[in-house]
Formats: structure tokens, sequence, C-alpha cells
């Protein structure tokens, strides 16, 4: 199985949704975020595309962890995915290679989603929400 690596966003609003992207000419909603170039940090990487996908300025407030999973929209490609949790410094604007940018509650099943997110998004931030509210 062939693979990509990328790093990846997860970005929360204040009503505890979950930012997720669609890009142009594919099926699944996704975290913001993208393939690593060469030599490229993930960090270099995860700040780089918040800029170029949602056009913002972010800040990475933890990494989470190196996760792996199905790629979403390349059949048999296994996705090594590095992933941050976010703070914007400003609102996400659709830029770039992005058709449809939207905000969803953690319980959505309306929209189709990466393996990624709900693998492994959606769980830490349930798990991050249970922690700070308690």
């Amino acid at each position: 199985m062939k693979l990509i690596t990328v790093a990846a966003a997860i970005i929360l609003n204040n009503q505890q949704q979950l930012l997720v992207v669609r890009k142009k000419n594919t099926e699944f909603f996704m975290q913001v975020g993208g393939k690593l170039e060469p030599n490229e940090l993930p960090e270099v990487t995860m700040l780089r595309e918040i800029q170029e996908e949602i056009g913002c300025e972010a800040r990475i407030e933890k990494f989470i962890g190196r996760f792996e999973t199905l790629a979403a929209n390349e059949p048999d490609y296994q996705l090594v995915s590095y992933v941050y949790f976010i703070e914007l410094n400003e609102q996400p604007h659709i830029d770039a290679e992005i058709a449809e940018m939207k905000w969803i509650d953690l319980d959505d099943v309306d929209t189709r989603l990466a393996p990624l997110t709900t693998e492994v998004a959606i769980p830490w931030v349930k798990k991050y929400l249970a922690e700070v509210v308690v």
C-alpha cells in the first residue's frame, strides 16, 4: 500500500464545532491540512496549509500525535497524519483548492467525512472537551 504523509489541523469554534473542508473534485470533508513538502517539518506544513486553504494566520496549541488511517480520496493509499490542535487568529474563508468549508457538530451523521476525521479528530475532540469541562 502506498503512503501519503500529511499534517492535519483540529480547529474548533466557540460552539465546539469542528472545522472541515472539501477539496475541489472530491466527496469527503476532512481536516484542513496537506502533504509535506520534501524536507519540510510537519509544523511548517501545518501553518502553510492553513494559510493556503483557509487564509488564516494560526498558532499550534498542541501536537496531538501521529496516526495512520486510510486516505479518503485516494484508493489504496495509507495516510500518515501529524495532527495538531490549532487556534486561528482570524475567521477562516475558502481559498486555494477548497470547494467547501463548514463547521460540523461532533455527532454529525449527514456529512461524508474522511477516515482521519471520524477515527481520530472527532474522538480526540470529544475526549478533550470532556476533560476541559470537568
